[in-house]
C-alpha cells in the first residue's frame, strides 16, 4: 500500500524496531501456531487469530473490525492461503488506524501561535509520567524552545523530587511547592513564571492517582480554570500517559482518565520491556485520542513522536 513508501529516519527507525521486538517476537511466535499445518485462511485460522490478536492486548473491539475485515477479503478473493496472512493483517491494521488523520507526525512539534503551550501531563504512578515530561521537555528545548516544568503533582514529595532530577538533568527551570500544597495554586506560579520568562512551551505534572472519579475530576477541572486565570484557553494538551506494558490495564486507566477529564493525547510507555505492543493499535482505534508519543527504551533520546506508518510497518517487518 502506497503509505508504507515513505521514508523515515533511519535512526528513529531502527530504535523503533528494537523497542518493538519482543512484541513482535511474541505476535508472530502465536501466528505461527496459529496457522500451523493450514495452507488456507479458513474459519478455524480466523478463530485462532482473533485469540492470537485479543492476547496481544489488541483489544476485543479493534479485534473483531480487523478480523471482520479479513473475513470480507476472503469472502471476495475465495482462497487466501496462510502465507499471505501477514501482509493482510498489515495492511487492514494500517488501513484501520488511516481512518483517522491520528499518528502521521513525524516531529515534536507544537503551534507556533499558541505561547506558551501549556500541556497539561495526567496518569497514575508508575506509569512513566515524570520520565516522559523529562523527555518531552529534552526535546523540545533541542530545538531551541524555552521551556518550564511545573510540579504539580504535590500528593507525593517523590513525584516532586523526580521532576527535579529531570529538570536539573534537561536544564529547564521548574515551579515547585512544599509536599501537600494546592495543585492549582502550584500550576497557577508556574504559568505566571512562563509569561514572566517569556517561555514557549510549558508541561504541569498533575495527581498521579486514581483516588476516586469524582474527586480526580475536580481537582483536574480546578488546575484547568485556575491555569486559564493566567492564559486563556489553556491548557492546550491534556496528554495521558498510559503504561504500555500493563496491556488491558492501560485500556482502563484510559476510561477512567477520559471519563475524569477532556484528555487530549496519549503517551504510552515502556513498550521496549514488554510484549504488549498491540496496546497501542486497539487505544489508537479504541479511543479515537492521538497517540502522540511513545517510549521504546530508557535513553533520553528514545521518546518518540507516534507515526502510525512507522508503528505497522516496524511491527510486521
Amino acid at each position: 500500500m502506497s503509505f508504507f513508501k515513505k521514508i523515515f529516519s533511519s535512526e528513529k527507525k531502527e530504535t523503533l524496531d528494537k523497542g518493538l521486538e519482543k512484541s513482535k517476537s511474541s505476535f508472530f511466535g502465536k501466528l505461527s501456531k496459529a496457522v500451523a499445518g493450514k495452507s488456507k485462511v479458513d474459519d478455524e485460522v480466523l478463530d485462532n487469530l482473533e485469540e492470537v490478536l485479543v492476547s496481544s492486548d489488541v483489544g476485543v473491539n479493534t479485534t473483531l473490525k480487523i478480523i471482520e475485515r479479513i473475513e470480507a477479503r476472503v469472502a471476495k478473493d475465495k482462497y487466501l492461503g496462510t502465507d499471505e496472512l501477514n501482509t493482510i493483517l498489515r495492511e487492514e491494521i494500517a488501513s484501520l488506524l488511516s481512518e483517522t488523520n491520528i499518528g502521521e507526525e513525524t516531529e515534536f512539534t507544537i503551534p507556533k501561535e499558541k505561547k506558551p503551550y501549556v500541556i497539561m501531563v495526567v496518569g497514575v504512578n508508575g506509569v512513566g509520567k515524570t520520565t516522559t515530561i523529562g523527555k518531552l521537555a529534552h526535546q523540545f528545548k533541542k530545538q531551541g524552545l524555552k521551556v518550564v516544568l511545573g510540579a504539580a503533582d504535590t500528593f507525593r514529595a517523590a513525584a516532586i523530587d523526580q521532576l527535579q532530577v529531570w529538570a536539573d538533568r534537561v536544564d529547564v527551570p521548574i515551579v515547585k511547592q512544599n509536599m501537600g500544597s494546592d495543585p492549582a495554586s502550584v500550576a497557577f506560579d508556574t504559568l505566571q513564571s512562563a509569561v514572566t520568562q517569556d517561555a514557549d512551551v510549558v508541561i504541569v505534572d498533575t495527581a498521579g492517582r486514581l483516588h476516586n472519579k469524582v474527586n480526580l475530576m475536580n481537582e483536574l477541572t480546578k488546575v484547568k480554570r485556575v491555569m486559564q486565570k493566567v492564559v486563556e484557553d489553556t491548557p492546550n494538551d491534556v496528554l495521558l500517559v498510559l503504561d504500555g506494558s500493563t496491556g488491558q490495564n492501560a485500556f482502563e486507566q484510559a476510561k477512567q482518565f477520559t471519563a475524569a477529564t477532556e484528555v487530549t493525547s496519549l503517551a504510552v510507555t515502556k513498550l521496549d520491556g514488554t510484549a504488549k505492543g498491540g496496546v497501542v493499535i486497539g487505544i489508537s482505534d479504541q479511543f479515537k485520542i492521538p497517540v502522540k508519543y511513545i517510549g521504546v527504551g530508557e535513553g533520553i533520546d528514545d521518546l518518540q513522536v507516534f507515526n502510525k506508518f512507522e508503528f505497522v510497518d516496524s511491527f510486521f517487518k
